[in-house]
């Protein structure tokens, strides 16, 4: 089946796009990212991976969805058709909707985590400025597994009601207000940090040139970095771009999307590291900071609760966005797939993942110390929720992004790409090199290189 849906226009195809990439790793993994490896070197390296890997794969996703007009499984089969390659290559569509199911039962879990913070600040205000209050506050709410599945359900909730409401209706109205929500929070809380904080620490740890830290394993990571952020592999991509009418430029889209989301990641780390840096605090302890060291830090600071309430908002927008992409995903795909209405799927779908969510929720409590695979020496100490984080964004999502790949570049004629992306020969021919060899090799290096690699 054909989907019939359709964005209003390249406003709100753009914005779902950008809300889709930015999430709530953009808040404080890509700043610390940089940061931490040497600075203006690392980001140079990011900057090459977006190039040289998530564009070209963006390009060929926009295409194939365009194309096919339909889920990523439905869009890949008919443009293999089309084109006459085998079709088998639909289960790359399929590797893709898996990915992102599984990805969202346990997003939805961190996603709740913001929404539970924010509600709890806003009503008891911070723990105070001792910081074994702090982490306190955050190992109670951690132990407590029903207030952790209520916010789940919530935040799945909350998701299922965009989804249920359609692409014009639903997913681009609320990207229209979700998306400038953000970025006007995020702007606040960089004003508010940059004077209340130290803003040349963290101009010297985002952008100071320092090359003895600049090694192949950060060279590696700065290349994959962008791979994993974005979320190019899983699909999104093209069942968006199913919906974007012909007038609607892909190239502008993709292009805009990219930069827009590494600018809102280097404004969250002006809202962020100041306030880490003029409290010596540590900016690279990842979800405890966003958890318990920020929160240390708005206790000791003018109107911190207002500002911590604040940020907690930021970073549910971020994951809310995000989720209602990977939520659409699925539903794409089961409408298409058994006929059902909108509503009837999301239904469907949004329960089962809420409950795919409760092993998660268990990991940090009931179940914390159980491991499934502890008769694996690497695996041993990993919970259940460690072991699906590192299957899907390890293994599943490179995976996907390679085979995309591969498919584009090896399976389909150029044409089947410049049909829907008019671009100049030498550009479409770089493109396809570029998805040929350049976007699998470097995918290929990310997964392997903690393997190969010294620390």
């Amino acid at each position: 089946m054909i989907s019939t849906e359709a964005w209003s226009g390249r406003t709100g195809f753009m914005l779902a796009t950008i809300g889709s990439a930015v999430g709530i790793g953009s808040i404080w993994k890509f700043p610390y990212e940089v940061g931490a490896n040497g600075g203006s070197a690392f980001l140079f390296f990011y900057l090459l991976g977006l190039v040289g890997v998530v564009v070209p794969l963006m390009f060929a996703e926009f295409a194939i969805g365009r194309r096919g007009r339909g889920d990523p499984v439905a869009s890949i089969a008919r443009v293999a058709a089309a084109f006459g390659a085998d079709a088998r290559w639909r289960f790359v569509g399929l590797l893709g909707v898996l990915t992102g199911f599984l990805i969202l039962t346990f997003y939805s879990v961190i996603g709740g985590w913001t929404l539970g913070y924010a509600w709890q600040t806003a009503v008891d205000g911070l723990a105070g400025e001792s910081s074994d209050a702090a982490q306190s506050r955050f190992a109670e709410f951690l132990a407590a597994p029903l207030p952790m599945l209520l916010f789940h359900g919530i935040f799945m909730a909350t998701t299922a009601f965009v989804i249920a409401r359609g692409v014009t209706r639903g997913i681009e109205s609320a990207s229209k207000i979700l998306m400038p929500v953000l970025a006007a929070l995020m702007l606040a809380l960089a004003v508010y940090a940059i004077v209340q904080g130290d803003l040349d620490a963290t101009l010297r740890f985002l952008f100071r040139l320092e090359p003895e830290r600049i090694t192949a394993r950060a060279v590696i990571s700065a290349l994959g970095l962008g791979f994993f952020s974005i979320g190019v592999g899983l699909g999104l991509m093209i069942t968006y771009a199913a919906y974007a009418g012909e007038r609607i430029s892909l190239t502008q889209v993709a292009i805009v999307s990219v930069v827009a989301d590494t600018a809102i990641s280097l404004m969250a780390g002006f809202a962020v590291f100041p306030i880490v840096f003029a409290h010596g605090l540590d900016p690279g302890s990842g979800p405890g900071m966003v958890f318990v060291t920020l929160p240390l830090a708005f206790a000791r600071m003018p109107l911190g609760t207002v500002a911590a309430v604040a940020f907690f908002a930021l970073l549910f927008v971020a994951a809310l966005a995000s989720a209602i992409s990977l939520l659409e995903l699925v539903v794409a795909m089961l409408m298409r797939r058994h006929g059902w209405s909108r509503i009837r799927t999301t239904l469907l779908a949004t329960g089962v993942c809420f409950i795919g969510g409760i092993p998660t929720v268990l990991s940090f409590n009931l179940w914390a110390d159980w491991h499934p695979l502890q008769a694996v020496p690497a695996l041993a100490h990993d919970t259940f929720f460690d072991l699906l984080d590192d299957l899907t964004s390890n293994l599943l999502l490179p995976a996907g992004g390679f085979a995309i790949a591969l498919f584009a570049g090896w399976a389909l004629p150029a044409r089947a790409l410049a049909d829907e992306l008019p671009m100049p020969r030498r550009v479409a021919t770089a493109l396809r090199v570029t998805l040929r060899y350049v976007a699998p090799g470097a995918i290929a290096l990310a997964v392997l290189a903690p393997l190969l690699l010294p620390g």
